[in-house]
């Protein structure tokens, strides 16, 4: 099978490593997940990873602390998260480097960006962790910002729940409509939600395409690396 892209960025939730749980880690869903980006990144793919925190902390759904306080909260567990992925991706034998935004040298690399496009040259997957460092930014626009400066062609979004981008809920709405492909200005006059409007518009000035797709089945990870037409191509 030959690779539709060269270097991607993934995007995972923290809720795509917590399986059917709802939070913490479910270690069989997350050795799956893994062996699905060891596949892709065995067939040549240039990977780098952006992880979530939702399954241990939503920074903006708390509102009995201050918004930056409950941020860097998120931030930690996108740490925890990113710290969990690199152990199963090296005991499936794929040399990986966390890179944090907020400096703790004893567990992981700070984030520089020329060392890590070095990484990925190597052959190595460099897993992001603490979102953009900064409160107030979501681990989308970090996926946005991180695209942009290794100059990775599209990001590929692995969603629970849902295996695209509809025009509402389709847990709720069994009518939901699903869209096969929709601009960054469509998500915006829609409201559709599926990323923050910081990160799309982030996308969208920067010429970044979006695959959102079900990580449910992490197999469709190997499908949408090859360019099958599954989830939603955002352009």
């Amino acid at each position: 099978m030959e690779l539709a892209y060269k270097r991607v960025i993934i995007k995972l939730s923290g809720e795509a490593l917590s399986g059917n749980k709802g939070y913490g880690l479910d270690d069989e869903v997350i050795d799956r997940i893994c062996m699905a980006i060891r596949e892709v990144h065995t067939m040549g793919l240039e990977i780098a990873i952006v992880v979530g925190g939702g399954n241990f902390w939503r920074g903006r759904s708390n509102e009995n602390i201050d918004r930056s306080t409950s941020d860097n909260m998120g931030m930690l567990g996108t740490i925890i998260n990113a710290l969990r992925l690199q152990a199963s991706l090296e005991n499936l034998g794929v040399e990986t480097r966390v890179q944090t935004s907020i400096e703790m040298r004893e567990i992981a690399e700070p984030y520089i960006r020329r060392r890590a496009i070095r990484h990925i040259e190597k052959g190595r997957i460099v897993i992001f962790g603490a979102g953009a460092g900064l409160p107030y930014f979501s681990t989308d626009t970090t996926s946005a910002l991180r695209a942009a400066e290794i100059n990775a062609d599209v990001i590929l979004a692995g969603k629970t729940g849902v295996d695209g981008v509809y025009d509402s809920d389709p847990n709720i709405n069994k009518d939901a409509v699903k869209y096969d492909e929709l601009s960054y200005i469509e998500i915006l006059n829609k409201g559709l939600g599926i990323m923050d409007s910081t990160a799309t518009s982030l996308c969208m000035d920067n010429h970044i395409p979006l695959v959102v797709f079900g990580i449910d089945v992490p197999t469709n990870l190997v499908r949408v690396a090859v360019g099958e037409k599954i989830g939603t191509v955002v352009r």
